[in-house]
This record gives C-alpha cells, structure tokens and sequence, in this order.
C-alpha cells in the first residue's frame, strides 16, 4: 500500500517529469469513444450515473460545475483534482469545499465495469458537469472528448484560481492566460446561476468592505438586510446564502443570475461588479435581455473544457480517479 507521503512525492515528481516530457495538446472529438467500448454507449451510461446521484441530491450541480472550473483552470482539464495526497490540489484552500468526488467516484466504476482502461477521469468529469447542468434545465450541450488525465496534483498550484473578491479587470486577464475571452468569462460565471456561498466568501460585503467600517454601497438594501441575518457579524458557524437571489429560480440554470445583479442582488463582489464595471455591464444587459442563455453557457462550458487538455500518447488512462496508476508510480519513484 502506498502511503500519503509517497503520493505527494510522486505528484511533486511527475511535476519534474511532465515538464522534461512536455505537454502535447491534440484536438478532442465528439463521439470519442463511440465504437471503443464493446458496443456499451459510455456517454449514456455516464448520464444514467449522474441521474441517479441527482435525484437523491440536486445540489451535485453546482458541486460539479465548481470543480469542473477548478480543474481545468489549474494545468488544464487534466482530473487533477481528483488525485488524493498530502499535497495535492484537493489540500489547497480555495479547494477545501469542492465536493463531487463520490460522482465522480461512482460513474468511473459504472464505466470500468463495462469498459476497463478507456475512459478518463478528465473526461468523466466534463461529461457529469454536462449531465447535471442538463437536468438543472440548462440544456444538454454535445461535449467532445478524448482527453487523458494528469499525473500531477500540487497545491501551490491552485493559488492561481480567481478569488471571490478578483476585480472585473484581473479576471479578464486570468480567464485570458487560459484563452479564454471576456465574454467566455461571464458566460462561465454565469454558473453562479446555481448553488450558495458562505458567509465567508462575501461578510466583509456586509460590515467592513474594504476596511470602510461600512458595508458595499452597491448592494441593494434589502439584499443587505436579508444577508445580515443569514450572516451575523459574530456567527460561530459559517452559514450560507444562494448565489441567485431569485427564490424562483436558485436552483436552476437560467439566465436570472445576471437579471438579479443587475438588480444590485449579487451576493459575491465579483459578481455584483459584472453588473457595473465597463468592461462587462453591457455584456451582461445583453445576456439578461436574450434568449440563448443556455446555448451559449453550452459553448462556454465546451470551450472552457478544451483548456490544455492532455491528449494522444500524454497523461493516462487512470483505474482509479483517486490515484495514478500503480505502474506511473513505480516509474517515478524509480525514475
């Protein structure tokens, strides 16, 4: 059995060997695997998967939304937030409340029972993200495939994912590093359509913002009342709030997040900022406005899952999405 310090040093290891290998980024395909797993439709079995986690908790939405964004934003959509280790993406902070790995978990048995050693953790997590944000009724967006997963996992890797309270300009430049456009940008944070966020993430919107001793003028009063109660001042549990403040809606993938922060109702800075900042409000007048909301979240969902993905004959093909395969670590260990 391989230990917790063994991982973290084969995770920081296959840093050193990925970087000496290289990283080769080939095109993906719709219907990768059509064809490649003995006449079993993986994409169907993955959906059959995740309907059955969903009807029991219709929260895993928004849980793989979130670590769909985490993944791929940190070396590309590679799972490697999945790996377990002392050290690993799942340790660093901003990773601490991502959850979804017992779907994850659960579609990559129901694939290997039928089809051992094709199907990707990377890919299964594009295709669950697909899958719930369909039966949250956001539509059900073709996703291409192909992608094999990571084999490193280090913490201080994820410092770079966007905070809660990133200005609308830094965010641009971040999404830009991954080639990912403004545009690309609000349409992704659009999934805040869905799902809460805690005290944590936005108390200093209501009492002390930006160490004014008051809270952020851009928030609509009721909203900031509402707030204060969910979230007192000296709470001793970190309570929680829906992202969309349209009780109607909070559990659905619409456009109605963008119609509430125009409305001065979002609940995290950054997204409240969208609705005001020049580089952004009217991209988002135009979303609230339109009906194609969920066409184009499609779109950039599928674009953000093309980000430095590992094709061909890079990465693997892991038997457990928890760790990388015994004989990847024999040969890092052993160099």
């Amino acid at each position: 059995m391989v230990n917790n310090k063994t991982v973290a040093f084969v995770v920081a290891i296959g840093f050193i060997f990925l970087n000496l290998s290289g990283h080769c980024y080939g095109a993906l395909q719709f219907g990768f695997y059509n064809g490649k797993c003995r006449g079993s439709d993986v994409e169907d079995i993955v959906r059959k998967t995740v309907l059955s986690k969903f009807l029991v908790d219709r929260t895993i939405t928004p849980a793989l939304l979130r670590m769909q964004f985490h993944d791929c934003f940190v070396n590309g959509c590679d799972a490697s937030i999945l790996l377990d280790g002392t050290n690993s993406e799942k340790t660093a902070p901003p990773n601490l409340s991502v959850r979804g790995y017992d779907v994850i978990d659960a579609v990559k048995t129901a694939v290997e029972r039928v089809c051992p050693d094709v199907v990707s953790c990377a890919d299964i997590i594009v295709m669950a993200t697909r899958d719930a944000v369909s039966l949250s009724g956001g539509g059900r967006y073709n996703v291409q495939t192909g992608r094999r997963d990571g084999r490193v996992s280090l913490a201080k890797d994820a410092q770079i994912l966007p905070s809660p309270s990133s200005s609308v300009s830094s965010a641009i430049q971040a999404f830009a590093t991954k080639g990912l456009t403004a545009t690309d940008m609000i349409y992704l944070l659009g999934g805040h359509t869905i799902g809460i966020a805690h005290c944590s993430f936005f108390q200093d919107r209501l009492y002390n913002f930006e160490n004014s001793g008051k809270p952020d003028p851009t928030m609509d009063l009721a909203l900031l009342t509402s707030l204060r109660r969910t979230c007192p001042r000296n709470a001793t549990v970190d309570g929680k709030a829906n992202l969309d403040q349209n009780s109607f809606s909070s559990a659905v993938v619409d456009k109605s997040f963008y119609t509430q922060i125009m409305l001065r109702r979002g609940v995290l800075q950054i997204d409240q900022e969208l609705a005001v900042d020049g580089l952004s409000k009217s991209t988002v007048a135009a979303i609230a406005g339109s009906s194609d909301f969920t066409t184009k979240f499609g779109q950039a969902m599928v674009k953000l899952g093309g980000t430095h993905v590992l094709t061909g004959t890079q990465g693997e093909i892991r038997k457990s999405c928890r760790s990388v395969n015994s004989q990847t670590l024999m040969a890092l260990v052993n160099g």
